[in-house]
């Protein structure tokens, strides 16, 4: 599965397919680059209720299994979040659900849409049931033993928010697979996931991120290279980098956006330019802490993007290969705080 943005990633993919000389159907969808939202609830055929929106960081086109996700919804309208419950009640009791249900949708232009309804659990089951106390499980298998919501004491809808926010974060496994390309997309790339519970988002995500194995470094470099649409986004989160104190780097392209924009940049040449210095004779030097990469398209180990990523798993090195992802990030540095600074939170009071 890819985002074909032009004709020519439709023929790379196409060649792809038919090479395995197999009688496919190939499903073509519509792409909306939207906000992605995804609600696990339990339906009992009358009554319906969502313990939770989870809303990802990630825009749509990033598999959920591999978005950073949010409880509760930190950018939603209420008028969206009326919309969304309306159509899972709607969705559940149309395809007559006795149990759980997952369902995903993207928010475009403040419409929404659905993605697809899976009447079954997920892997983001556990993950609400711990942070709102709502025992999914225990609730659907009695459900579906003949127990209606109303008998278990429960309320149909949404289940009321609590006061803190927790962050699901995906873990990757990068290092044990090698030439896989780092760049997520929506195929699934994780290999597990952990959770930041705090008060405020950027506390849980910072948490989250440490969890995931991230090291937080509150200076050091930042190597950019990304493609074309996403360099008006970058320069934004360059400039905060910039402004925290970290050295920027940049490929031809992007450093020449960010120059523009009076952001004092290092230019670095890609491999296949064969001048030094190249982005991984850079990140061999040890002066790169973060790398944030995004790539037209393509798969192929031998481009200079892919080779930029593998080299920053080879070396530990933190790579982004999302803008939404990037921007979390800076986020959580501002806050300028070691872990030892963030408060505990009891999972047995929430």
């Amino acid at each position: 599965m890819i985002i074909a943005h032009c004709d020519s990633d439709v023929t790379e993919y196409m060649q792809i397919i038919t090479s395995h000389e197999l009688e496919n159907p190939v499903l073509i969808d519509k792409y909306l680059m939207g906000t992605e939202v995804e609600v696990d609830a339990i339906c009992d055929g009358t009554d319906f209720l969502i313990p939770g929106i989870m809303e990802h960081i990630e825009r749509a086109g990033v598999h959920s299994g591999d978005s950073i996700s949010v409880y509760p919804s930190q950018t939603l309208t209420e008028r969206v979040k009326r919309v969304i419950v309306a159509y899972t009640e709607r969705l559940a009791k149309a395809l007559n659900v006795i149990g759980l249900v997952n369902i995903q949708y993207v928010v475009y232009n403040n419409e929404v849409y659905v993605i697809e309804v899976n009447p079954r659990s997920s892997r983001t089951v556990p993950y609400i049931s711990k942070v709102t106390g709502v025992q999914m499980v225990d609730i659907a298998t009695k459900i579906m033993m003949g127990h209606s919501l109303k008998e278990q004491g429960l309320p149909s809808g949404l289940y009321p928010v609590g006061n803190y926010v927790a962050v699901k974060v995906p873990v990757f496994s990068f290092e044990k697979l090698h030439d896989v390309d780092t760049q997520l997309g929506p195929e699934m790339k994780s290999t597990g996931e952990c959770l930041g519970i705090a008060h405020s988002f950027e506390a849980a995500l910072f948490k989250g991120l440490i969890a995931a194995g991230f090291k937080m470094y509150d200076k050091g470099g930042v190597l950019f290279s990304v493609r074309n649409e996403d360099k008006p986004e970058i320069i934004e989160i360059a400039s905060r980098f910039e402004q925290l104190g970290f050295d920027i780097y940049a490929t031809s392209g992007t450093a020449s956006t960010l120059i523009r924009n009076m952001i004092a940049t290092n230019f670095t040449y890609r491999v296949s330019e064969k001048q030094e210095p190249n982005i991984i004779s850079l990140l061999e030097s040890g002066e790169i802490n973060y790398v944030i990469s995004t790539s037209e398209t393509g798969r192929s180990p031998a481009r200079d993007s892919v080779k930029m990523r593998r080299k920053a798993v080879e070396r530990s090195i933190a790579c982004l290969t999302s803008v939404d992802t990037a921007e979390a990030l800076v986020k959580c540095i501002e806050m300028k705080k070691s872990i030892d600074d963030v408060e505990m939170v009891d999972i047995t009071k929430i």
